[in-house]
């Protein structure tokens, strides 16, 4: 897949928001830290001072983190969608053809997914599988647990 991660705008607003939070709150929190963690005396024997560099240095890299996922965005509309075939934010239901058992997915970018909200990256191997099929095709996923037969039940979004 490209370095593209297609979203929506609630999806963008979040990220934004929540990299606002950590180049303010979250750098201000590790400043603390650490400055807390320094007047605890010797730096070469501080473990607390040493916690604290590494809090602040993974913060960074989750702040770099949000900044490439934010500079490669694009955010489209559910009207730019072609509701034929599974795309990018579609919502598909689909059923099971072992069990028959009938899911609903919400098909998202990486960043945005959540499985507790229905939400699934088009890059996971279920939402890659659904790519493309049309109402009524059968999409065979290979997940960790081996093949797994899906028919596209609806599209809509």
């Amino acid at each position: 897949m490209s370095d593209i991660q297609y979203m929506t705008q609630e999806g963008y607003n979040r990220l934004s928001h929540d990299l606002e939070e950590l180049r303010t709150t979250g750098r201000q929190e590790a400043s603390r830290a650490i400055a807390e963690a320094r007047d605890k005396g010797d730096l070469s024997e501080n473990a607390e001072y040493d916690a604290a560099k590494d809090a602040q240095g993974m913060l960074e890299l989750k702040i770099a983190d949000l900044e490439k996922v934010l500079s490669t965005a694009r955010v489209i509309s559910e009207s730019q969608l072609d509701n034929s075939k599974v795309t990018v934010l579609a919502k598909v239901k689909i059923r099971n053809t072992k069990n028959k058992g009938e899911f609903t997915y919400h098909l998202v970018s990486e960043s945005e997914s959540n499985l507790k909200e229905g939400k699934i990256s088009v890059s996971s191997p279920i939402g890659s599988g659904l790519l493309g099929k049309k109402i009524g095709e059968f999409a065979t996923v290979k997940t960790p647990g081996g093949e797994m037969q899906f028919e596209v039940l609806d599209i809509f979004f």
